[in-house]
């Protein structure tokens, strides 16, 4: 097949990449056949699983809004994924067009993709590096600058900490980031939820048991403990329809059953 001008010279496309199922799930044109695929295979076992991925990702846009008409400038996304099809520094522009955005993701594919697409964009950067190691990840001089001036900044973990294990800590690595933040910053968090679908939270984690991001879904409670040290926005963490909804009526009669729960929370 002839290589798209937005892949990079080596890329494998013989295996499916979770960036690039993401964005099929989000109707992208970021893809190949082999993403559609692994695609269809999970949407086999759960066939919400793109109305899933498109709520959480109308969460991300309904938070940077947020942020950005409050003044918010400076975005570090951690666990960005591809930045295409809705990615944080174009929601940002539309409100603040002098935005900053760090974007962070461990994989080496999603990093060569997003470096490709965004070589262009003098106020977008890309980091490889890994939020189980925030020491490492908040000393890269990407991040180092984007904190330095003192000014707030929304960070983004948005549908990645449920690829944390427990044993991995992750409210230490939450902790961490905070730490780092100027006051008036910004957690914008999702993740995905025990509560709304329990007949699928079994299975579902046991088709990411063979992969190699195993996945954890969470209680309320243990995704409301990770905003430890931030005042929640209202109305708090709550399902993904259910954060600031453009209007009442697309927050629809089952929020639930897109399992995914939201926040954002204020480091005062």
């Amino acid at each position: 097949m002839t290589r798209p001008t937005w892949v990079p010279a080596g890329t494998d496309l013989d295996k499916p990449n979770a960036a690039r199922v993401y964005d099929y799930y989000l109707g992208g044109s970021h893809n190949f056949e082999v993403d559609r695929e692994m695609a269809r295979k999970a949407m086999a076992l759960w066939p919400e699983l793109p109305s899933i991925m498109r709520a959480n990702r109308a969460f991300l846009r309904r938070a940077v809004q947020y942020a950005a008409e409050r003044g918010v400038t400076r975005f570090l996304d951690i666990g960005s994924g591809i930045p295409t099809f809705g990615a944080v520094h174009e929601i940002a522009r539309e409100a603040a067009p002098d935005a900053r955005v760090v974007y962070v993701d461990r994989d080496p594919v999603a990093v060569a993709h997003s470096r490709l697409l965004l070589e262009d964009d003098p106020l977008s950067q890309v980091v490889e590096a890994d939020l189980r190691d925030p020491e490492g990840l908040l000393a890269e001089p990407a991040v180092q600058a984007l904190l330095r001036p003192g000014l707030p900044v929304a960070v983004l973990l948005v549908a990645v900490l449920h690829f944390v294990t427990d044993a991995e800590e992750p409210e230490r690595l939450v902790a961490a980031v905070r730490d780092a933040l100027p006051p008036g910053s910004l957690l914008v968090l999702s993740h995905a939820g025990l509560e709304g679908r329990p007949d699928q939270a079994g299975p579902h984690q046991d088709l990411y048991a063979r992969t190699p991001t195993p996945l954890t879904m969470r209680t309320r409670e243990r995704i409301t403990d990770f905003f430890a040290g931030f005042d929640l926005v209202e109305p708090g963490v709550v399902y993904l329809p259910e954060w600031h909804p453009d209007n009442p009526a697309s927050v629809g009669p089952h929020p639930e059953r897109l399992t995914g729960m939201a926040g954002v929370g204020l480091r005062s």
